[in-house]
């Protein structure tokens, strides 16, 4: 599969990165590469081989006991305690988190 310096421009633009011109001809290259060698790996013969989420087998390690903790919700339904709740806000404006202006 062929890509072009215009569409790897295109996707830089996008993602807001601006890059030379050498680096847009270098990561064209890059990405030619790469999409080579998908191209290369969907000649293999995959048809036999079922679709897996990991390459090994996943268990924990004593099969009677589950692999996880019991989600069970440990902060207090009142606000009562606002200063506990707030205690790791790394900037906080009286019962609020205080966070930075994103809107100018």
């Amino acid at each position: 599969m062929r890509i072009t310096t215009d569409e790897v421009r295109k996707v830089a633009d996008l993602a807001r990165l601006a890059f030379s011109e050498d680096e847009l001809a270098d990561l064209t290259q890059h990405f030619e590469r790469m999409l080579g060698y998908v191209e290369k790996l969907r000649e293999l013969p995959t048809a036999s081989v079922e679709p897996t989420a990991h390459a090994v087998d996943v268990t924990a390690p004593l099969r009677d006991t589950a692999p996880l903790r019991d989600d069970v919700v440990r902060n207090p339904d009142d606000h009562a305690n606002t200063d506990v709740l707030l205690a790791n806000a790394p900037d906080r404006k009286a019962d609020f988190f205080r966070v930075p202006k994103i809107i100018e």
